[in-house]
């Protein structure tokens, strides 16, 4: 669950590099949340031992319509990792901070980026707060067929302090366009991304 992680933040880690790449159409990963990873692809089996072996990072690149993969990225701490009997792997990936990929160290036989941290622009704190409460108050509300792990998310969310990660903790859970994942997963201002937020999830009151 993403909330079990509200404790980590990009500042306690040292940001890489490079990052090894899995490449997937419309996965968008986000800072703050965990994506689960079922690695059996060769090239993907020695992307997530190199991963293993150096600093237990590594991104998903979003193939996504005319382009090979989206510019931004989110660097991913690999926070479990069990391999199967067959050589496949369950892998759960957390979300550490939006990259952007700025060359190829290696293309073959797994692709692994040249990065830097895409740096948030400055938002006034009292304003992300009042956008997170519209936000969370268009979230649509548990019912009882709601899964547990939907209730303790939500009431996770609203207890939560780190404002930028709500928004995307939210991003991560509710919204299905792509295109709007893509504009989110790739806006450097914390107050633009709760506007386009907001925005799709009024979309859903409708």
């Amino acid at each position: 669950m993403d909330i079990s992680s509200k404790t980590f933040s990009a500042s306690q880690f040292v940001l890489p590099r490079t990052l090894p790449m899995i490449v997937l159409d419309g996965c968008y990963h986000f800072p703050g949340c965990h994506l689960p990873l079922f690695i059996f692809e060769e090239r993907y089996r020695l992307m997530l031992d190199h991963a293993l072996h150096t600093d237990r990072m590594c991104c998903v690149g979003v193939s996504d319509g005319d382009v090979d993969v989206l510019p931004v990225v989110t660097a991913g701490l690999i926070r479990a990792s069990m391999k199967n009997a067959d050589g496949t792997s369950q892998v759960m990936l957390f979300g550490v901070n939006r990259m952007r990929v700025t060359g190829w160290e290696q293309m073959v036989p797994f692709r692994i980026a040249q990065v830097e941290p895409l740096v948030a622009k400055p938002a006034p704190a009292e304003t992300l707060r009042e956008l997170k409460l519209r936000a969370l108050g268009l979230l649509p509300l548990p019912t009882d067929d709601s899964c547990d792990s939907m209730h303790k998310l939500q009431k996770g969310l609203e207890q939560m302090d780190e404002d930028e990660t709500v928004c995307d903790i939210i991003a991560f859970h509710f919204l299905r366009e792509k295109a709007a994942l893509r504009a989110l997963l790739e806006e450097c201002c914390p107050q633009r991304r709760y506007e386009r937020l907001i925005a799709e999830l009024e979309k859903t009151q409708d």
